[in-house]
């Protein structure tokens, strides 16, 4: 049931990041919405040292992108790898978030498959 995890969880989900981030639609929720879960996490970790009236909007800045990508992966053809858990679930929403999107993005990943997409999120160029 679960498939090893060669090189961790960092190298395992950058690796099949491009299989299951190839539609259009996707791309551009991950892009949307990964910068408010960042911000949310943020204002999650600042709340208690200076107001707590932060976490009215960490809580949802974290919770929306999860609900919209979430969305946005079931039109992909490839869908994630099922959790392990709720730790694993936390871990690889953490990772995704902070670490592989923007490796990602930063890589030429992103735009490279925005080009091979097509404008309704069939893929074009090679797998």
């Amino acid at each position: 049931m679960d498939q090893p995890r060669e090189g961790g969880l960092l190298a395992w989900q950058f690796r099949n990041y491009p299989k299951g981030h190839r539609d259009r639609r996707n791309l551009a929720v991950h892009a949307a919405t990964a910068p408010y879960f960042v911000a949310g996490t943020c204002a999650l970790v600042l709340a208690p040292i200076t107001s707590p009236w932060l976490t009215l909007f960490a809580v949802p800045a974290m919770a929306l992108p999860l609900v919209l990508q979430r969305r946005g992966h079931r039109l992909e053809v490839n869908r994630p790898a099922p959790f392990r858990g709720v730790a694993d679930f936390a871990a690889r929403l953490f990772v995704e978030q902070w670490i592989t999107f923007p490796r990602y993005v930063l890589s030429g990943g992103f735009s490279r498959a925005w080009r091979e997409a097509g404008p309704s999120g069939e893929q074009r160029g090679p797998a």
